[in-house]
């Protein structure tokens, strides 16, 4: 009984700070509460009898738990969702520092650090997590927003530190282009695009005509009414995208880029559309998923 009340104790005292990992990892306050629950579940028949560090070890349980959940709802996805996560509340309560020597905010990060920190609630942060894969995103979490050593989180996710580094440095890499770019998804082309995507899956026929150029080419397709009969009702799950730092619409499936579709505008008008399904060459590019005022903000 003792044993119990004294894991009670430090599952109560780390509560907060578990809940504020499973909502970064998951982005629903609704799901990281289940993710809480399930560590409370796990840890609650586990032999604590030699355990030394229980900041870190229900951190790990927790992790594990919400990498399960992750897997599971890439599994059950049958088709890709056109809409984007909602906006999300703010976390119920903050991290507390100092709860584990290897587990904690990064408080002393650079400038650029603590703004990627403090946007980590943020629908923008949020968009770009769900197109990480699950280890992806368990392993920039929990090192860049928690401190874990590549070793623990290698330990987690049943791979090498440097595999561990290597995955929190691409999602990284998506996150700082996020955050690149502000300036680029403002530009001109961008609201075209936009304006393509919002006709197209809206099956707005007389949109896409004034969108597309008399000429227009998509492929063997030529022609705006060509190309509009096309693409009519036909973009529900593309999303508005930087591809390279360059306005274009990326289709996922399962968090995964499976097309890039690649405009040339030329005064006001769409005048050739491309589309690769490439994998080898989607798996090599920048990819920055943006959020607009329509679909992507449902």
């Amino acid at each position: 009984m003792a044993e119990q009340n004294w894991l009670s104790e430090r599952f109560t005292e780390h509560k907060d700070r578990l809940h504020a990992l499973a909502y970064r990892m998951l982005g629903s306050p609704g799901e990281a509460e289940d993710a809480v629950q399930e560590t409370w579940l796990r840890v609650s028949r586990a032999d604590t009898s030699e355990l030394e560090n229980p900041a870190g070890w229900l951190t790990t349980i927790t992790a594990r738990v919400c990498l399960n959940m992750l897997e599971a709802r890439r599994n059950r996805r049958e088709e890709p969702a056109g809409a984007l996560p909602p906006e999300p509340a703010s976390p119920r309560t903050s991290l507390h520092p100092g709860d584990h020597a290897g587990i904690h905010p990064t408080g002393q990060s650079g400038p650029e650090e603590e703004a990627l920190l403090a946007d980590s609630v943020g629908v923008a942060l949020m968009v770009v997590l769900d197109t990480l894969t699950p280890a992806e995103r368990l392993a920039f979490v929990l090192h860049d927003v928690f401190a874990v050593s590549f070793g623990e989180i290698g330990e987690i996710i049943d791979r090498s530190p440097a595999a561990a580094r290597q995955l929190a440095s691409r999602a990284r890499r998506r996150l700082q282009g996020a955050a690149d770019a502000s300036g680029a998804a403002r530009s001109p082309k961008r609201e075209i695009v936009a304006a393509f995507l919002s006709a197209s899956r809206n099956g707005d026929f007389a949109a896409l005509l004034e969108i597309l150029d008399p000429d227009v080419v998509v492929g063997e397709v030529r022609g705006s009414h060509a190309v509009a009969t096309f693409f009519a009702g036909r973009a529900e799950a593309a999303r508005l995208a930087l591809v390279d730092g360059v306005a274009s619409a990326v289709w996922f499936h399962l968090g995964r880029p499976k097309a890039v579709f690649t405009f040339t505008v030329s005064d006001g008008k769409i005048t050739r559309i491309v589309i690769d399904t490439d994998e080898e060459r989607l798996r090599d590019l920048d990819i920055v998923v943006l959020t607009t005022g329509d679909r992507e903000r449902q």
